[in-house]
């Protein structure tokens, strides 16, 4: 398992929690925006940027929240 830094895995988290508050309540504004600022986030993150991220890694990343792992 990959080491994440903790602020890309609070990010994730914090993505995926604003994922599913859109998902019930669709069309909200405020909430898209957090959303595309949180994937921006991601995206650039300077741990991105040192290698070209591979699928499984994003699968990691994501996959932190729903195991329960610690993030550090």
């Amino acid at each position: 398992m990959r080491s994440f830094p903790s602020d890309l895995a609070q990010a994730q988290q914090e993505w995926s929690a604003t994922y599913r508050q859109l998902a019930e309540r669709p069309g909200r504004i405020e909430l898209r925006r957090r959303l595309y600022r949180l994937s921006a986030q991601l995206f650039f993150h300077p741990y991105r940027q040192q290698r070209r991220p591979s699928p499984a890694a994003w699968w990691e990343l994501r996959d932190l929240e729903r195991s329960g792992r610690d993030v550090s």
